[in-house]
């Protein structure tokens, strides 16, 4: 039986400056989904990449004073290089100015919703929003200004090509309503359909080629107009897939795939569950079964963004406080609903608690004991089932399973922790080396209590080792290396943490 497919992508960023954490929130999220699926035998392909036909990114580099290729491409390079810092595990990264795959499959994306007479050209006049790259209309402004960058809008008149949108709003509030497009949590899913319920209005797809200083992609059979920077970046989905080519990857990863998961922030979701739908329904192609949408982490209780200078940089986070504390702050308390403030403070208060004073600490305690009662060997005899960290080991999975189902990584991640509690409470509970002083005074029955203890504590650790590894993966291949025996024995044992706040001592 083949394993299913699951393709996993992640939104694909402006590159109007360096990245930020919030960004890393999307990545960490999307790596660990694709990581934890993996592990549970499924075939998984994750995508991310960067979005560089942007009239923002033109701007950027006009103030900058170098020319746009030059420019977007030292930006994407360092999207792309947040692999390393952050542990991540993409299989793809997409770059749209630049991949050979994505003009051609953008523009037959174009010419497939054109055959459907979805696409049609008219004057038009609005308000358009440069940080959003999005037309809006008055009674979507607060106090005259876009509510996402807090800026008033352009008033911009041209000729554009305007894509049917109006054509699928029944059709679309009926695939989310019925959960054939899955929208999660059920608040964003419950505002995408009241935005459908409100009336959906054609857009424009394509901007003026002297607006557009001439950079992105020419819309088919019209040079004076490129396709609009949404229309262009959306289209990167399958584009990556080698949709316009004769790549099979299209036909393994979108057409038949189980499941084509997007991860996005709340504020593209009209883009995510509206517009793209309905682009795919317009080419007959298959949509997405999941939008899975975060909301934004804020410092001092302003987002975190590229335009508005509230920016925190996720690889000089990571050199400075590690990849582990880094992942770990961003999965274990952000919340699956509302907005979460930053601050190394947290960051720090959080690892030392539960790598330092949690897991560190429980590692060392249990492999320090199987060296000093056991010579560094650990017994043969069966887990106990009427401990409780070997009933907590049994039922994680399924706990992790269904949070990660629910797209609630702090839900999971308490799951996981359920097991440090546990062993810890044994220990307390059992107190191992009593046993042990018992043993030498010749009590055999404390003995085998002792042996069952033990490798009930060490067979709890490595079951946490494997569940924390889509989490924190480095940390749970350093815990894995303290559990595996060299040559009968494990390894002396070794400070996996040291704490980051004001004692630096590892533990």
């Amino acid at each position: 039986m083949t394993a299913p497919r699951r393709y996993i992508t992640t939104t694909i960023p402006y590159v109007n400056a360096r990245p930020h954490l919030g960004f890393a929130l999307e990545l960490v999220q999307a790596d660990t989904l694709a990581r934890h699926h993996r592990r549970r035998g499924e075939q998984v392909r994750l995508l991310s990449g960067t979005d560089d036909n942007s009239l923002k990114n033109v701007l950027a580099a006009e103030a900058a004073g170098v020319d746009v290729q030059s420019f977007v491409d030292r930006n994407a390079d360092a999207f792309a290089a947040l692999r390393g810092p952050l542990a991540l595990s993409f299989d793809d990264f997409i770059r749209t100015s630049s991949d050979p795959r994505h003009r051609v499959g953008v523009e037959r994306l174009w010419r497939r919703c054109a055959a459907s007479g979805d696409l049609y050209r008219k004057e038009y006049e609005g308000l358009y929003c440069v940080g959003c790259e999005q037309f809006y209309t008055p009674d979507e402004l607060v106090d005259g200004r876009c509510g996402e960058h807090g800026t008033e809008p352009q008033l911009v008149a041209e000729e554009n090509w305007f894509f049917r949108l109006s054509r699928y709003a029944d059709r679309l509030h009926q695939l989310i309503s019925s959960g054939d497009l899955r929208i999660e949590p059920v608040a964003r899913r419950n505002e995408v359909l009241a935005l459908i319920d409100g009336g959906l209005h054609d857009f424009s797809v394509s901007r003026s080629h002297s607006r557009a200083r001439g950079w992105g992609i020419p819309v088919p059979e019209d040079p004076s107009q490129v396709v609009y920077v949404w229309w262009d970046a959306l289209g990167n989905y399958v584009t990556s897939l080698g949709y316009g080519t004769d790549d099979t990857a299209y036909d393994q990863w979108w057409a038949t795939s189980e499941r084509r998961v997007h991860l996005v922030g709340k504020g593209v979701v009209r883009f995510h569950a509206v517009y793209w739908p309905a682009m795919l329904l317009s080419a007959g192609l298959p949509l997405p079964s999941d939008i899975l949408v975060h909301d934004y982490l804020t410092v001092d209780g302003r987002k975190i963004s590229k335009s508005a200078g509230t920016t925190v940089d996720p690889a000089a986070l990571a050199a400075t406080y590690g990849t582990d504390a880094v992942r770990w702050w961003l999965l274990r308390d952000v919340p699956r609903v509302g907005d979460a403030d930053f601050s190394p403070d947290r960051l720090t208060a959080r690892a030392d608690a539960d790598f330092a004073g949690g897991l560190g600490n429980l590692v060392h305690r249990i492999v320090t004991m199987v060296h000093r009662f056991r010579g560094g060997t650990v017994p043969v005899s069966a887990p106990a089932s009427g401990l409780a960290p070997a009933d907590v080991c049994r039922k994680v999975p399924g706990l992790v399973d269904a949070a990660l189902a629910d797209f609630d990584f702090r839900r999971a991640t308490r799951a996981v922790w359920n097991i440090v509690e546990e062993a810890n409470r044994c220990i307390d509970a059992t107190r191992p080396w009593e046993l042990a002083r018992a043993e030498r005074q010749g009590d055999s029955e404390a003995a085998k209590r002792l042996d069952t203890v033990l490798v009930t504590l060490v067979t709890a650790c490595r079951v946490l080792a494997d569940e924390l590894r889509p989490f924190i993966p480095d940390a749970a291949t350093r815990i894995t290396g303290q559990l595996t025996p060299v040559e009968g024995r494990l390894p002396a044992a070794q400070p996996l943490f040291s704490r980051l706040q004001e004692d630096t001592r590892p533990v």
